[in-house]
């Protein structure tokens, strides 16, 4: 399992680096949008890791933005991140994470 983790988490960072567009600047901060964004992750292939990438906003830095820019999200410091296994285990994400990773379902 720890390689096929390893094996998902070159395969985000090619992709990220190699330019794939996410929704990072939508960050689900709200009911609403935390609603919105998991709607979306859930209607798409457990094996689909480009598709959720992107409805996530997964990012190659931690995110820190205008609203508090002492508050560094990241992969990290999130309640889904299992730093032994360097993995998000939120249900509709199940994918291997960097600790300075970033998304929009930070800390949900």
């Amino acid at each position: 399992m720890s390689d096929d983790l390893e094996v998902q988490r070159r395969q985000i960072a090619q992709l990220l680096g190699d330019g794939l567009a996410t929704q990072w600047q939508h960050r689900a901060y709200d009911d609403a949008e935390i609603a919105r964004v998991l709607r979306n992750l859930s209607e798409l292939a457990p094996d689909d890791v480009a598709g959720k990438i992107s409805i996530s906003g997964f990012t190659l830095n931690p995110y820190i933005g205008n609203e508090d820019p002492d508050l560094e999200q990241a992969c990290s410091t999130c309640m889904y991140f299992e730093a032994h296994r360097r993995y998000c285990s939120l249900p509709e994400l199940k994918l291997a994470a960097e600790p300075k990773w970033s998304c929009v379902l930070w800390r949900i």
